[in-house]
């Protein structure tokens, strides 16, 4: 099958990684952070490690300031709800996944206002607006840094920059926390905390970093508190009722997925001796012709920006008539596309409602295609020619 599905999930994984878990569970899985023997202390060891690949990764300076979660979903909630108060406002864009706009959404009984930024057709969101959006009760900036439509890339360091700017003109306790969902860019596209002035980032295990499924992570600047939204055994403090709030044992209550993190451990180690730029390269190089040929078919409908460099391996499409209405249903060429030629794609909504609203696909929904390292210019060759059969 050709794969092109790795905006849902990462396939393949690099080599050596299931063998890692393997090695995991059949030699020394204990319940680390839990006892003093041999098994609990080496998986400790392990996860540990596995936490200093995911900071490396991001230029994280602390650590014990990653907290692993099964997913992004997990790692939003997590961030997002530890945060905001009763009173408090936050701002957001059209472009947000359901795991942004759906706890921002049920934070509304608790009290807590959220406003959404309107985006460009080509699902791109202005630092200014964002501004203008802000209010003095605004506690929180939450952004994609891709959308997981179309690949768009949003301007993360210059909405940093603004906010940072702000801060100056705050007290310490009325502070603007910006927090980057990079669900569909950590392992794709460069991020560095420190430069891009991130507060917390929310990243999945399983997509660009290649690790594997149920394995997330939420980063938490060192000047932030946030609360714990799952109370539990934290292997601390056991005598205390009242949940931990130190890091990262605080905001991992019960058993960790010690393999699973090992392995994401393995993985991004993986990804960072091959280098993000250059995964970054080969994937550019990789959907360009793929965007360039769809977009030169009468009988197809490309959305988001045209030029690769400012989204990620993503081209999203519908296949249209000569009015450029939609003449088949995404998902009905999606499921075309896996039965007559082996090609993995997703079609439909994409958990991401206002985003289709804000490119025109309220109604139809797209296709997506998204691209991994592992591709091949043969593999795009043969997806192209399939297109152009299911939509002319």
């Amino acid at each position: 099958m050709i794969y092109l599905d790795n905006g849902a999930t990462s396939f393949p994984k690099p080599p050596g990684m299931a063998e890692t878990m393997a090695y995991c569970m059949k030699t020394y899985c204990g319940n680390p952070g839990r006892s003093g023997h041999y098994m609990s202390m080496k998986t400790g060891e392990e996860v540990y490690n596995a936490r200093k690949a995911v900071a490396g990764a991001f230029n994280i300076k602390r650590a014990e300031r990653v907290v692993f979660t099964l997913n992004t979903t997990g790692a939003l909630n997590a961030g997002i709800k530890g945060i905001l108060c009763s009173g408090d406002h936050a701002v957001t864009t059209a472009m947000e996944h359901n795991s942004v706009l759906r706890p921002l959404k049920a934070l509304e009984r608790d009290g807590v206002t959220h406003t959404i930024v309107r985006c460009s057709k080509y699902g791109t969101v202005s630092p200014a607006d964002i501004r203008k959006a802000i209010r003095e009760n605004t506690r929180l900036v939450v952004c994609t840094h891709a959308s997981n439509v179309t690949g768009t890339l949003q301007p993360i360091a210059k909405i940093g920059e603004m906010i940072k700017e702000i801060n100056r003109e705050r007290d310490a306790e009325n502070r603007i926390i910006f927090m980057v969902d990079g669900a569909q860019s950590a392992g794709c596209v460069p991020i560095d905390v420190e430069a891009m002035h991130i507060d917390m980032l929310a990243v999945p295990g399983h997509k660009g970093l290649l690790g594997p499924l149920g394995t997330g992570a939420l980063y938490v600047g060192s000047d932030i508190d946030i609360y714990p939204i799952i109370e539990g055994g934290t292997g601390t403090a056991s005598k205390d009722r009242v949940q931990p709030l130190e890091f990262p044992e605080g905001f991992e209550s019960g058993t960790v997925n010690a393999p699973g993190i090992i392995g994401l451990g393995y993985s991004v180690t993986w990804v960072r001796r091959i280098g993000v730029e250059n995964i970054r390269r080969h994937e550019e190089d990789i959907i360009r012709p793929l965007q360039n040929a769809l977009m030169n078919m009468d009988c197809v409908k490309v959305y988001g920006p045209a030029d690769c460099g400012e989204k990620t391996a993503v081209v999203t499409f519908n296949a249209v008539d000569r009015d450029g209405r939609v003449r088949l249903g995404c998902e009905e060429v999606a499921g075309r596309l896996a039965d007559e030629y082996g090609i993995a794609v997703r079609g439909g909504f994409h958990c991401a409602g206002l985003a289709h609203q804000t490119i025109g696909t309220w109604d139809t929904g797209a296709v997506r295609m998204s691209a991994g390292p592992f591709n091949t210019p043969k593999e795009i060759k043969k997806t192209i020619d399939a297109v152009y059969r299911i939509c002319k």
